[in-house]
């Protein structure tokens, strides 16, 4: 079995994406071993335990970004988790974190990379920058994580026309219907290549 373990600070709704491929048993040999987030009241959480998955808290007061780090690492390892999914995870991982799995975190982001990504890019942000610099297309990538902030390998990247009328908003709701498409097709991709190497 391909174990997933997905950290989210938000809503998750790409999580649920993921969930609804594994219900609807489209995801064959993959386990969403666990859900974890920085975020007590992350709706993520909720959204997991809803549905009965296994989902942990961990909470970063007090801690050094490497103790928090660890301690996600910990707990990750603890559900023998092949495979780290970010969504909507609104910590930058330590590289000491990156080093521990290495080539076995993915995080989807949501404009082309290089484009409108790195430091202060995600969110509302992403799409208003895109808005503002007059681009005529716009959508998400998925990528590996490395030690620095959105410069990973890009495994896909999908695109999306910007409408004239086009808000943060409406580009949002676009760009978020790709990444629940993709996301669960790379998670199998990358199962499907774990299958046969071993």
């Amino acid at each position: 079995m391909f174990r997933i373990g997905v950290l989210a600070s938000t809503n998750g709704t790409d999580l649920q994406a993921i969930i609804d491929e594994i219900k609807a048993g489209r995801m064959r040999g993959i386990e969403l071993a666990v859900v974890i987030s920085n975020k007590k009241n992350a709706f993520a959480l909720e959204r997991a335990r809803a549905q009965g998955f296994k989902a942990v808290f961990i909470d970063p007061k007090g801690k050094t970004r490497q103790q928090y780090d660890r301690e996600l690492a910990a707990e990750l390892k603890k559900n023998k988790v092949n495979l780290v999914v970010l969504v909507g995870y609104m910590r930058i991982l330590s590289p000491e974190f990156v080093r521990t799995f290495p080539r076995r975190i993915i995080n989807i982001h949501p404009a082309l990379m290089p484009k409108f990504s790195g430091p202060g890019y995600f969110g509302a942000n992403v799409h208003e920058a895109v808005l503002k610099a007059g681009e005529k297309e716009t959508g998400c990538t998925i990528h590996f994580v490395d030690e620095g902030v959105d410069t990973g390998e890009i495994i896909v990247q999908k695109k999306v026309a910007v409408s004239p009328n086009d808000t943060a908003d409406t580009l949002k709701e676009k760009v978020q219907a790709l990444e629940k498409k993709w996301y669960p097709k790379v998670i199998k991709r990358l199962a499907a290549i774990s299958a046969s190497a071993r």
